[in-house]
């Protein structure tokens, strides 16, 4: 959102009191500042479930090339380990697209939603300022002929600019009321209209991450040889790569 006045002579009489103006630049410069943050944050949210889906798309592939592999075929044991891998990857991508689809209907729905009404409020702004030149131009025309020797046809004149005046300071009095009442409501609304929605958002995150935490314990218990210690393991397969870095075929030259 960006607000460029336009640049034309200024009457003498002061149009806009100065404290009114700063009222309007803060009030608007606060709505500037929550349009630039609901873009990013849509943004950010619609790249973080991109890379959820990639993650767990990825995950299945992986998994499921794994279960293709000759190895599976050679070692029963390594097939059932497999197995149950791919079984847990799709439980995964399954659970990561239920978390997805919520996301995307109660928080990026919604943040779509409210950035569509910036658009207008921005065209308000626009009125109002187009408005607010119309009245200096129109004040400055009755002060030129206020100054000049008053004669019938200056007066005459001076006449028929007030009455031009009048109807445009008051649609520009009834715009500028109208955005100091409105951009103040809108602006304090936000948490009320966005607090569902993280909260939905922090629910479908738990809701994932417990499923997670199961499918995966699952698998701990299926692909672990019983009895074993994570000490005994690891040294079991520092072994095996030490018996791969014998062969000939990987030996360093």
């Amino acid at each position: 959102m960006s607000w460029i006045p336009f640049k034309l002579g200024q009457p003498k009489k002061q149009i806009v009191p100065k404290n009114v103006e700063l009222d309007f630049e803060r009030e608007y410069g606060r709505l500037q500042q929550l349009e630039d943050q609901t873009k990013k944050l849509q943004k950010d949210m619609r790249k973080s479930t991109e890379a959820d889906l990639a993650m767990s798309k990825s995950a299945v592939k992986i998994s499921s090339d794994l279960l293709g592999n000759p190895l599976c075929e050679q070692d029963i044991a390594f097939q059932q380990m497999v197995t149950a891998l791919d079984t847990a990857m799709k439980r995964m991508d399954s659970f990561n697209q239920e978390k997805v689809n919520q996301v995307q209907k109660t928080v990026l729905e919604p943040l779509k939603k409210y950035s569509s009404v910036f658009p207008s409020l921005n065209m308000a702004v626009k009125r109002r300022e187009q408005t607010l030149q119309d009245y200096k131009r129109l004040q400055s025309k009755v002060e030129k002929y206020e100054e000049k020797e008053k004669t019938g046809p200056v007066l005459a004149k001076l006449h028929q600019a007030r009455e031009e005046l009048r109807p445009v300071r008051d649609d520009f009095e009834a715009k500028n009321r109208q955005l100091l009442d409105e951009m103040p409501k809108f602006y304090n609304s936000r948490t009320d209209y966005f607090k569902p929605s993280f909260e939905a958002l922090i629910r479908a995150q738990v809701i994932y991450y417990t499923e997670m935490y199961k499918i995966f314990g699952d698998l701990t218990q299926q692909i672990d040889e019983p009895g074993m210690t994570d000490e005994e393991r690891e040294k079991e397969n520092e072994a095996k790569l030490s018996e791969l870095r014998s062969l000939s075929i990987v030996a360093e030259d």
